[in-house]
């Protein structure tokens, strides 16, 4: 059970490493085909060192990884900020803490920090999340 307090944070989930089967899979499932996200030729002519997962895997990741926490239904906001690119091989970490528990009309609700980061500690998606109690 997780504590429900002012600074309490949620055990860690790892993810990864990422894949090219990860990045491409998302990629079609949210219609983003940018080949930046698959064609590694393309993406070292523009300077990267290679193919890079979109961003919003990251978050996605993020909102698994709450909603298995507190459910789907119970999801109220949801924002995130890109930090840094994920490339194939890299572990992330997902991690949250307990900003406040607080009132919203009828409704008891529990807003978090998360971040997603490297194994190396670099932060690649920061945000906000605020959910419903039951």
């Amino acid at each position: 059970m997780i504590e429900l307090a002012q600074g309490a944070r949620l055990p860690e989930r790892t993810f990864g490493p990422v894949t090219m089967t990860d990045i491409v899979r998302y990629q079609g499932a949210s219609g983003d085909m940018n080949p930046m996200h698959h064609d590694d030729e393309l993406a070292r002519s523009v300077g990267y060192p290679a193919a890079f997962s979109a961003g919003m895997l990251g978050a996605g990741w993020l909102a698994a990884y709450c909603t298995d926490h507190f459910g789907e239904e119970s999801v109220r906001r949801f924002r995130t900020r890109f930090t840094q690119a994920v490339y194939r091989g890299d572990r992330l970490i997902a991690s949250a803490e307990v900003v406040r528990l607080f009132e919203h009309g009828d409704e008891r609700r529990l807003e978090l920090t998360i971040q997603l980061r490297k194994d190396d500690g670099a932060l690649v998606v920061d945000g906000s999340a605020e959910f419903a109690l039951t």
